[in-house]
């Protein structure tokens, strides 16, 4: 079943489009392979980012909060980066571009996503006390993107490089990883915490 892509709302995609066509932006991104491609650059699959900050939290409810809309930029055949819009108190501006494995793990993630038979909507959830990202595959796909938590039959799909102990790729119940992340971070190293 195909993926149901929530539109990413009109000024996050400007400001995106508009940083694409900023020879400047591009030439300075701290991405080689963006800054390597020869040709014309778009931005695809619009997912909203959410971060779930609260991992540890005793009574488990998963909080999140909507941080921005992630792009994948397409040069040619695959994504070479991605670009991320973020909401300030002047509303959407692009944000960054960035690079590395999770550009890669985020197009492989959706592919094999495509392949499910329940039609889910995509969303990216980062887990900043694991150093994770996961694709999120949320149920309600009447949701405009920005709303809405992480119910018990919603999928999320860890992206490589996944905490150790969690398997990148594989799609996990949001109720069966739960218990998993918050093992893992329990015991994770006191210097791999990011501070308080």
């Amino acid at each position: 079943m195909p993926l149901h892509v929530a539109p990413a709302p009109a000024p996050a995609l400007r400001s995106t489009l508009t940083a694409l066509g900023s020879p400047t932006a591009v030439r300075e991104a701290p991405v080689p392979a963006l800054r390597a491609h020869q040709g014309p650059l778009s931005p695809d699959h619009p997912l909203p980012l959410h971060v779930w900050d609260d991992v540890s939290r005793a009574d488990g409810t998963p909080h999140t909060r909507l941080a921005g809309w992630q792009f994948l930029v397409r040069g040619g055949e695959r994504a070479v980066a991605t670009a991320e819009a973020v909401l300030t108190a002047d509303g959407w501006t692009f944000g960054r571009f960035c690079g590395g494995p999770y550009v890669a793990s985020t197009e492989r993630a959706l592919a094999q996503s495509e392949a499910l038979a329940t039609p889910y909507q995509p969303r990216l959830l980062s887990v900043p006390e694991l150093y994770m990202l996961t694709l999120w595959l949320h149920h309600d796909l009447s949701s405009n993107g920005a709303e809405g938590l992480p119910a018990a039959g919603d999928l999320l799909v860890p992206l490589a490089p996944a905490p150790p102990g969690i398997a990148a790729h594989r799609p996990h119940h949001v109720a069966d990883l739960l218990p998993r992340l918050t093992l893992r971070l329990a015991s994770a190293p006191l210097e791999l915490r990011e501070p308080a």
